[in-house]
Order: C-alpha cells, then sequence, then structure tokens
C-alpha cells in the first residue's frame, strides 16, 4: 500500500466516522419519531455518511465530493446556530454558550470539513511537500470561497425566516 492509497483510506475512515457519528447524535437529541421538520438535516447525514466518502474515492467525482461536503457543512452551521439562537441557554453564560448550545456539533462538522478539506487538496494537488499553494484566496477551491458561500447562504437564510415569518 503506497503513502498516497493509505492517507486517502484513512481521510476516508475519518470523513464516514465523523458523519456517523454527528448523525447518531443528532438523531439522539431529535428523535425523527418527535421531530419530523429535521428531514432536511437527516438527509444530509445521510448524503455525508453514503455519498460523500464515495465522491471522494473517485479521482474524476473528487470536486463533487469537495463541494457536497462543504455545503453540507455551510446548511449544518446554520441550521444549528439557529435552533441555538432560538434555543439560548438560560441563564447565558460563557459556559453555556460553550456547553447549551451546538457550538460543539458546529465544531465537529467543521472538523467534518477539514478533513474533507485535507482529502480534496491532497487528491488535486498531490503529495508532493514542495508544491506550494497559490490562487487567490476568495476563488475556488481556497478557504474564501468557502467564507464567501457561508455568508451568502446565511443572508439567504436569515432573509427567507424574516420574511416568510
Amino acid at each position: 500500500m503506497t503513502v498516497k492509497v493509505y492517507m486517502r483510506t484513512v481521510l476516508l475512515a475519518a470523513l464516514v466516522t465523523m458523519s456517523l457519528g454527528g448523525f447518531m447524535l443528532h438523531l439522539r437529541v431529535h428523535p425523527f419519531s418527535q421531530h419530523s421538520s429535521i428531514l432536511v438535516n437527516i438527509v444530509a447525514s445521510l448524503l455525508s455518511i453514503l455519498v460523500v466518502p464515495v465522491l471522494f474515492s473517485i479521482r474524476k467525482t473528487v470536486h463533487y465530493g469537495y463541494v457536497l461536503n462543504g455545503f453540507i457543512t455551510i446548511v449544518a452551521t446554520i441550521t444549528m446556530g439557529h435552533f441555538s439562537i432560538h434555543y439560548l441557554p438560560d441563564p447565558l453564560s460563557i459556559g453555556g454558550i460553550f456547553l447549551g448550545t451546538t457550538l460543539p456539533d458546529i465544531l465537529i462538522v467543521w472538523g467534518k470539513f477539514f478533513v474533507g478539506k485535507a482529502l480534496f487538496d491532497l487528491e488535486v494537488m498531490g503529495y508532493n511537500a514542495d508544491v506550494e499553494k497559490k490562487g487567490i484566496a476568495w476563488r475556488y477551491p481556497n478557504l474564501g470561497w468557502w467564507l464567501v458561500h457561508l455568508i451568502a447562504v446565511s443572508a439567504v437564510y436569515w432573509a427567507g425566516n424574516v420574511l416568510w415569518r
């Protein structure tokens, strides 16, 4: 087994493990039998567990896996953030924000994003340590591109939430 195959296998295992763990946490906090309104989150979790790893494991579809993984992360961040704002802990404190909101869950989903980013970068840019990372920060596939989309999707979500209340 080459280092490339080994690294890809380990990163794919991390991606599946984190996705499966997040899905199980999600089901424990919001049982589907009690909250059928979380169907989008269930579908996103299943995509993360089943589809994203397959897309990352095929060289021709690595870009699709990267984009799908990133947008699932954005949707999860926005919806969990909205949930936390809606159900702020009482009394509000630093400890309550860190442990009484979905902040730990958001950090886990961003960890999953960065595992996917590492997998993407290694597949697309190669495994040569001497290759210099280039590109404009806000252009695909750099992290600034994701920040722009996080802001834009958040703005659309916020507008929809305000207009259709």
